[in-house]
């Protein structure tokens, strides 16, 4: 390539900055030829003019990337979309295809980081460490309402066993949790919970009504979304708590209110938020929140809400970076890309590159 490779990333942070210009260093094929523009603002309708002349284009988990803006990009004269999430939901997979973008997404990073969070959210839930820290920083030491439940011998439920089903599977199980998953396609994955972990695969039902905490790490697919409806809030062992690291619309909010006032569901963690598109990754502190189902969430003592940053760990960063990099890398250089998603004009979405989280 004599001229250089234009390429345009969305909702861009300091830290996508800091991370694909070390990862670019690493890609002497790239770093030669390569200019980056960094856009703060996500990819939609009304910002795709703006990667015009860009070959590539990079995007973000909650960028939009249907059929108008796709074409929008192709006909400015865009050839690559690279994502760098694992989750591919927001992409009109069909019309790029069509149109005959290249995709690729970033399948795998550091599970352990979103497994490890999980927990984190879970005990900090469970024990109630948020409360306690704003309590004794105002000097009050008292435990009333502090009183959380003890996860050995708990029945701890995992919905997906995919990488990071199962690197949570190995940190649950140090705790001497009885160990239960739900996936319709366990795979190998799931020959690896029952054989390693002492796990048991299981019915989404018998799931729901025999554990004490549900970990959703699924893809959001059609069959998926909103997975937890009332109707299996219902079939929960009441009091159970919930925890989703995985994608927002996975939870029907409305429904998980309800099974919230009712007691029915015992408490709630989430990283992800069905609507959360038009808040999380920005700070909206001097504003007036109009999602008023998001703030009615927030008023429950038993809800804790985090803005999606499971996957945000050094070592993460540095992965997904040195992934989207070598995804572009592979195509200049016209090299099968085993994280393609449309390849020669079809579809590639083999079986168990659904993305399970981030």
């Amino acid at each position: 390539m004599s001229s250089p490779l234009k390429l345009a990333i969305f909702s861009t942070k300091s830290y996508d900055k800091t991370y694909l210009s070390t990862a670019l260093s690493a890609h002497p094929t790239l770093s030669s030829k390569t200019e980056i523009t960094y856009h703060p603002f996500p990819l939609s309708l009304d910002t795709a003019p703006l990667a015009a002349g860009h070959t590539a284009v990079c995007a973000f988990v909650n960028d939009t990337l249907d059929a108008p803006v796709l074409r929008t990009l192709h006909a400015s004269g865009t050839r690559v979309i690279l994502l760098r999430c694992a989750g591919f939901n927001n992409v009109d997979l069909p019309a790029a295809e069509e149109i005959g973008l290249f995709v690729a997404n970033v399948p795998s990073y550091s599970p352990e980081a979103v497994a490890e969070f999980t927990l984190a959210l879970l005990q900090t839930l469970n024990r109630n460490i948020h409360k306690a820290y704003n309590r004794v920083r105002e000097g009050n030491f008292n435990l009333e309402g502090f009183l959380g439940m003890t996860l050995h011998g708990k029945t701890f439920g995992i919905v997906g066993v995919g990488r990071i089903g199962l690197a949570l599977a190995r940190i649950v199980r140090g705790f001497g949790c009885r160990l239960l998953a739900s996936d319709p396609k366990p795979g190998m994955s799931g020959e690896e919970f029952k054989a390693q972990y002492g796990g048991e695969l299981v019915e989404l039902d018998t799931l729901l009504a025999e554990s004490d905490i549900v970990s959703l790490h699924c893809p959001l697919v059609p069959a998926t979304r909103h997975i937890i409806d009332t109707g299996n809030l219902r079939k929960l062992k009441k009091g159970a708590l919930l925890v989703n690291t995985s994608r927002g619309p996975l939870v029907n909010t409305k429904a998980a209110i309800e099974a919230l006032k009712s007691g029915q569901l015992g408490g709630l963690a989430l990283d992800v938020y069905e609507e959360e598109g038009a808040y999380f990754y920005n700070d909206h502190s001097n504003e007036v929140i109009h999602d008023d189902t998001l703030m009615r969430l927030m008023t429950f003592p038993n809800v804790l809400v985090c803005g999606h940053q499971a996957f945000f760990t050094r070592e993460a960063l540095t992965e997904i970076a040195g992934t989207v990099l070598g995804n572009l890398e592979d195509w200049v250089e016209g090299r099968r890309c085993v994280n393609s998603l449309v390849s020669e004009g079809h579809l590639e979405v083999p079986e168990g590159r659904e993305p399970v989280r981030m």
